[in-house]
């Protein structure tokens, strides 16, 4: 699911805004939940997730500017796109690093043509995260993010740099093809991220967070021209 934020102080702009996302979505067979807010205090208390934010630039007290910027220092990374009657205020869009913006009035077509370059950045996107499924809950996980892999019965067990584990059910055979080059299956139960080894030694790889990951024996010599290769080919 996407979660999109709406902030305007017109509610006849966030009516317009939700039903062109309900339709383009819905067109698209992907799930969103949109939520509103009419001034950028509201917003900025606003602490869940927000992956698309659209942002009125000219509100009262807290213009869209500031608040985009507040946004960015307390560690926002989703998409922003700004929605103004002012053409000339999309300059200063650069600063906050907005993916592109809407001026008022602006025909369906245009926003489309926006949503489908969005879309499209965001399945490029994924070529470099990992897509599971959680419930009722989709994430998305940076390979980057991801020291090594383990399953334990039908679980798979994401060990991330942040010392975090994720947990959830999918065949270890399957996430080996999502993950491609960047990880390699040292032991029938294990996939290592060949960014975070730190060493290969007596049947082990130690990876940077201090874990020992067994290899087994009969992957040991492919495992050592694998490290070679990704020295001196990925690095």
């Amino acid at each position: 699911m996407l979660h999109i934020a709406i902030c305007d102080d017109e509610s006849y702009m966030q009516d317009k805004l939700k039903n062109l996302l309900h339709d383009f979505f819905a067109e698209n067979k992907i799930e969103i939940s949109v939520i509103t807010f009419t001034c950028g205090e509201n917003l900025l208390e606003y602490s869940k997730k927000i992956d698309i934010l659209f942002l009125d630039i000219q509100m009262k007290s807290l213009n869209g500017i500031d608040t985009a910027k507040i946004l960015r220092q307390s560690g926002f990374e989703g998409f922003l796109i700004f929605v103004t009657i002012l053409k000339e205020k999309v300059f200063q869009a650069f600063e906050v690093q907005a993916f592109d913006y809407l001026i008022k009035p602006f025909r369906e077509d245009f926003f489309y043509k926006i949503m489908k370059r969005l879309l499209k950045h965001m399945e490029n996107a994924k070529e470099k995260n990992l897509l599971i499924r959680i419930g009722y809950e989709n994430m998305l996980i940076p390979f980057d993010d991801i020291v090594f892999c383990e399953v334990i019965g039908r679980k798979i067990y994401l060990h991330l740099m942040s010392s975090e584990i994720i947990e959830y059910y999918e065949k270890l055979e399957n996430l080996e093809i999502k993950l491609g080059k960047y990880f390699y299956k040292c032991h029938r139960s294990y996939l290592v991220n060949l960014k975070y080894l730190r060493s290969f030694k007596n049947g082990m790889a130690v990876m940077s967070n201090g874990k020992n990951i067994p290899v087994s024996r009969l992957r040991s010599k492919e495992f050592s021209s694998v490290i070679f290769k990704y020295m001196r080919d990925w690095r």
